[in-house]
């Protein structure tokens, strides 16, 4: 289990620093698209290296949703969710650490931090909009994993298809909401922004989780996928 969770911890980290780390230093050169095929890329190059060891979720809406789609134990989860947590949280102080080598910045404009309202949506969306794009976007990434992931796929190519997936989800809702899809990424940035992103955040652990068991329970529903036991598990 140890090497599990230190594999999450570290693909979390790497993932909240390469991602909100090309919002935080390059997008004005990158752009939206940039920042997402870092996202992206962040999970492709992580599912290669931690996918045998811990199956890289690097995200708490995605350990609950393949719970729910009976890929994943119920007692494995409060751990996998803290090491993902404390990933995510590393990860935002290091960006921090980083960003304040610039004279001048100001982490609390922003820092990447996911947000609804005019002032927390990058372009002044509802909490309603930002509701429905959470939860339907975590669904189907959890759909999206849960099919690559399947034993009748094409073996090896997993990872691409989650990686290109995530990249998809960004450049739809970047604009929104500066995209979550992962309550741990957004905790990560939120902790060292605004006050005003940390008072939103329950939104952006809500909303995720609920798609992301709603995906779960819908593929492993369509499919007609038993849950797993223990054994076939361990």
């Amino acid at each position: 289990m140890f090497r599990k969770l230190t594999a999450e911890s570290i693909g979390t980290f790497w993932l909240v620093f390469a991602g909100c780390g090309s919002a935080i230093f390059a997008a004005q050169g990158v752009g939206p698209l940039g920042v997402s095929l870092a996202f992206g890329l962040s999970i492709v190059t992580m599912a290669y290296a931690i996918g045998p060891i811990s199956g890289c979720h690097l995200n708490p809406a995605v350990s609950l949703g393949l719970w729910a789609g009976g890929r994943f134990e119920a007692r494995q989860l409060l751990p996998y969710i803290c090491a993902q947590v404390t990933g995510a949280v590393l990860a935002g102080a290091t960006l921090l650490l980083i960003a304040g080598g610039k004279p001048g910045f100001d982490a609390l404009a922003g820092f990447a931090a996911n947000g609804f309202g005019e002032q927390g949506s990058p372009n002044g969306y509802s909490l309603e909009a930002v509701v429905i794009t959470e939860v339907l976007l975590s669904a189907v990434f959890l759909f999206v994993i849960m099919g690559a992931t399947e034993k009748l796929s094409t073996p090896g190519f997993a990872p691409l298809a989650i990686g290109l997936c995530l990249t998809l989800i960004h450049l739809i809702s970047i604009p929104i909401d500066n995209t979550s899809v992962n309550p741990a990424r957004s905790l990560g940035v939120a902790l060292f922004a605004d006050s005003l992103f940390l008072k939103q955040i329950w939104v952006f652990w809500l909303a995720p989780i609920v798609g992301g068991i709603f995906g779960g329970l819908a593929f492993r529903s369509i499919c007609n996928l038993p849950a797993l036991s223990s054994k076939q598990m361990s």
